[in-house]
């Protein structure tokens, strides 16, 4: 029982304003306000966690790209990948490239071990098959060696897109597609991968002329073409060039068609033209002529026989073999009369004027010449031995004459 002093205590009593009732609405309102409290705290927390990893992220990238983390792979690495090293390239460019590719943990890795190694200066753009996970020393010496360069392709003067079978040999000679797939042929883990002539050809049918980077200047011949995969021939030109093995075949084309405009356009091709009245396409025409037809020191005399041809009054076929030998993929000095009465759209002795394309993949010396003819009133030559001495001359009883001295030396077996 409570004692006296708990029955005589004074009980506790309420202080300030009596409490108020809220409404409902008035719940409803402040539940509103805990909710939006909480999510802002949310959000906030968020976007404190955010800027933390973030703030990890970038300060452990900056760590490893100025001081490279003391991290370097080690052993034989895990797979074979292609790599492009591209013109100007530092070494620094060149670590960078291969870190994006995961052959080397940082790419100070590799700018450390390419330092003091004069096997770096051998380095030359193009591509290289490498490995994954390797060191930074091992990515040097990958690189430094002449076996790990691939994609490199050398297209020869006076090539055609297709291969040509020499009629009285029967050897064949590669022609430019050949030549690209033989380029791309790389070994990858084993795996032998390459893009076959077959795909070349595919591509440079059924792809737009944007995909293929044809210039301007060529569309509307081109296009003239249709599906005749014929239609790029010229468009890429001899030298060496470097092809990405990993590419597709349209992307391949693409990089040679666009390369070789811009090298004619600096070798000033499209301001020739324009003096000469042509079309850009026009004189790659003409150079190709040029190649087949002559040698170098004869060039610039038949470019200007082919001109004068041109604009005779009674209109002039060319009359060129080689014209003739394009259309059916082999090579012989004579053609025969059924070969020669032929339609195709690059017969001259049929067709007046140019052919519809080149025929031939000209030299930058024809490309000249086709620029530059020697000046002359020539409108027949022939090459009269085997030393390749060639006669010029306006006078057609002479030519016929120059042509029974080509016979009897054995260069011809029946007249141009």
């Amino acid at each position: 029982m409570p004692d006296g002093w708990e029955r005589e205590r004074p009980q506790p009593v309420a202080v300030g304003p009596p409490r108020r009732r809220l409404s409902r609405a008035d719940r409803v309102r402040e539940a509103r306000r805990r909710r939006r409290r909480r999510l802002a705290r949310g959000v906030t927390l968020c976007v404190f966690i955010v800027i933390v990893v973030g703030a990890v992220f970038l300060g452990s990238r900056l760590w490893h790209t100025m001081f490279g983390g003391g991290s370097d792979y080690t052993g034989d690495g895990k797979a074979d990948v292609v790599i492009q090293v591209h013109d100007g390239d530092s070494t620094t460019a060149i670590g960078q490239t291969l870190e994006d590719h995961d052959v080397v943990a940082t790419s100070k890795a590799f700018v450390t071990a390419a330092e003091g190694n004069s096997s770096i200066q051998a380095i030359q753009p193009g591509f290289y098959k490498m490995r994954t996970e390797i060191s930074g020393a091992d990515a040097v010496s990958r690189l430094a060696d002449p076996l790990s360069r691939v994609g490199k392709l050398v297209i020869p003067e006076g090539r055609q897109l297709d291969d040509v079978r020499d009629v009285k040999t029967n050897d064949v000679t590669d022609g430019i597609f050949t030549l690209i797939s033989n380029a791309t042929c790389v070994d990858l883990d084993g795996d032998r991968r390459c893009v076959s002539a077959d795909d070349l050809k595919e591509a440079a049918v059924n792809a737009s002329l944007a995909e293929l980077s044809v210039p301007d200047w060529a569309t509307k011949p081109v296009q003239a073409m249709g599906d005749d995969h014929r239609r790029l021939e010229g468009l890429i030109a001899p030298g060496s060039w470097d092809v990405d093995p990993s590419a597709s075949a349209v992307d391949i084309l693409s990089s040679l068609v666009g390369a070789s405009a811009y090298q004619y356009a600096q070798s000033g091709l499209l301001d020739t033209a324009k003096s000469l009245g042509m079309t850009p396409y026009q004189i790659l025409t003409v150079a190709s002529l040029v190649q087949r037809e002559s040698k170098p020191q004869d060039f610039d005399k038949v470019a200007r026989v082919i001109y004068n041809r041109l604009v005779e009054p009674d209109h002039r076929r060319l009359e060129f073999d080689s014209t003739v030998n394009y259309s059916l993929d082999r090579q012989e000095v004579a053609t025969t009369d059924a070969d020669r009465a032929r339609e195709t759209p690059w017969n001259t002795y049929v067709r007046e004027g140019l052919p519809a394309t080149p025929i031939c993949s000209p030299s930058l010396e024809a490309l000249a010449a086709a620029e530059h003819p020697a000046p002359g009133d020539w409108l027949y030559f022939v090459t009269i031995d085997m030393q390749g001495t060639t006669l010029f001359t306006k006078d057609y009883p002479q030519h016929l004459a120059n042509i029974e001295l080509a016979k009897r030396n054995g260069v011809l077996d029946s007249a141009r």
